[in-house]
C-alpha cells in the first residue's frame, strides 16, 4: 500500500487493487461510514444516490364469487 495523504487525524492509503484504506491517528483502521466520510471529504470517491426500491405490488384479493346455484332434481 502506498500512502496517498497524511493529516493529523488520519492517513489514507491506496491498495494495489486501487481501493482505499484509512487509518486513524491512534493507529486503528476506519471502516464503514467513518471511512466513507473521510474519502468523500478528500474527493477520492463520489457517492451516488441509490435508486428508490419499489415495494412489490400486491394485488387485492378478487371478490369471492357467490356459489353457483344448485338445482334439485326430484
Amino acid at each position: 500500500m502506498k500512502s496517498i495523504k497524511k493529516t493529523a487525524e488520519y492517513t489514507i492509503y491506496q491498495k494495489r487493487n486501487n481501493r482505499y484504506a484509512v487509518k486513524s491517528a491512534n493507529g486503528k483502521w476506519l471502516n464503514g461510514d467513518d471511512k466513507v466520510t473521510v474519502l468523500v471529504a478528500e474527493s477520492l470517491i463520489k457517492l451516488s444516490v441509490a435508486a428508490p426500491v419499489e415495494a412489490p405490488v400486491e394485488e387485492a384479493p378478487a371478490a369471492e364469487e357467490a356459489p353457483a346455484e344448485e338445482t334439485k332434481e326430484d
